[in-house]
Order: structure tokens, then sequence, then C-alpha cells
């Protein structure tokens, strides 16, 4: 295992999750500045010529991500890209390349299961309110708006509103994650929300995307392979 944007937070939990594992092996990184003694690379392609990782979790920012997941792809490593702000042009090439060449690669919009569900939950009341809206908060930092997830939201919730559905999008101090979609009907209003409290909370969904991403030959977006497994 690699990863791309090692020296960020998520790229530094991600790191610490993958060391702690005994069936994984952390062979590189991925950063702005070099770090010889870690294994860790600024040039991209020499990452993955020297270290030769089957997996790249990549927590790069856009545009950048959209190249490494390509030059993943093309050397036949598996990406688990947990960058947001992916178009769906991009996710559509992306799919093609994979398919392509028969390389497993994952976008996961939110490796936390408590959001995955709220995903699913929230498509399924959609099929009876039909008045929606979305409020997602993240910390200050968070260059991206609308959220990955609030924008995959959206999307699930499409085929059943008769409009596009509006998100609104806060950066805060104190905050980590949070989303909640809000239904309304006749004299009744039904909210659904996840929080992120720290970034453990993104671990088991990591874990679970970078060991199964090498069985499929394909793209697939979000954990809820996972969430079936775990509800049968």
């Amino acid at each position: 295992m690699a990863v791309a944007g090692i020296h960020g937070k998520m790229g530094t939990m991600a790191a610490q999750v993958i060391r702690d594992a005994e069936d994984l092996e952390l062979v590189g990184g991925f950063a702005r500045e070099r770090d010889a003694g870690n294994a860790v690379f600024s040039d991209f392609a020499q990452m993955l010529q020297q270290t030769e990782p089957d997996v790249v979790v990549d927590f790069t920012t856009h545009p950048v991500t959209v190249e490494l997941a390509r030059e993943c792809v093309e050397h036949a490593v598996s990406p688990v890209i947990g960058s947001s702000a992916w178009t769906n042009a991009e996710t559509k090439d992306l799919r093609a390349l994979a398919e392509k060449h028969g390389v497993g690669a994952m976008l996961v919009p939110n490796f936390a299961l408590g959001a995955v569900l709220m995903m699913r939950f929230a498509e399924q009341a959609a099929k009876i309110f039909s008045s929606v809206e979305i409020i997602e908060m993240h910390h200050e930092r968070k260059k991206d708006k609308p959220s990955g997830t609030a924008r995959a939201t959206a999307e699930r919730l499409r085929p059943f509103v008769a409009k596009d559905v509006a998100i609104h999008s806060l950066r805060l101090q104190g905050v980590l994650a949070h989303q909640e979609v809000i239904f309304g009907g006749p004299g009744e209003r039904l909210s659904i929300q996840h929080n992120s409290l720290s970034r453990d909370s993104f671990a088991a969904g990591l874990l679970f995307a970078v060991r199964n991403v090498r069985k499929q030959k394909d793209f697939t977006v979000g954990l809820d392979s996972l969430v079936d497994g775990l509800l049968r």
C-alpha cells in the first residue's frame, strides 16, 4: 500500500491505519516534500516505480487526484480515492479507463459507515418525501463546496425528486464533518443526519476499500457493497 497526500491529516490517518493492520504493508507515500528516510516521494511516477504498491490511497486535492488516479490505472495499480470535487465527466473517464485495463478502482465520497447509511436512508425517504434539501458542515480548511458526500447524496436522490436538491455548505471552526438531509411534508419534517466526531470514524471503511479493491476489475463509487454485507 502507498498513500498519496501522506502528510495531510487524512493521509496521516490512512498511513497509520495501514501500519496497524497485520495483513497490510505501507511501502511508500507521495507528498510535496520528499522524505527519503520514510519512502515518501515528491515524484509520483518515481514512487510507483520504486515502491511497486498494489493499491494507492489518494487524499490529494483536485485536480491532482484525477491525474494520479489515471496514472495508477495505467500502471495496473488500484487507486482508492478519498479526494472530493470529482466531476461527472472525470468519473466517467476513470470508469472507462479502469474497465479498459481491467483494474479495480474506487472513489469513496465518505469512508464513515454511518455516512453510507445516511445516504441509503435518505434515498428511501425520498421515495415518500419529494421536498428535500441538504446542509453540510466541515472544518474551515476544507476547500471544496459542496462536499463530495453532499453531491453524492443529491445524486442518489435525483431520481425521486422533481428538481435539483439544494445544498447549503458551511465551513466553521470546531466542526470535522456533519451532514443533515431534511425532508418536508404536510405537517411534518424528517431529518437524517450524520456526524464524524474524529477521523477514527473513517478507519473501518478505509480498510474495507483497500482490502477489496483488487478483487474487482472495474470502477465503483462508495461503500454500499460493505453495507450490503453487514446488513445480510
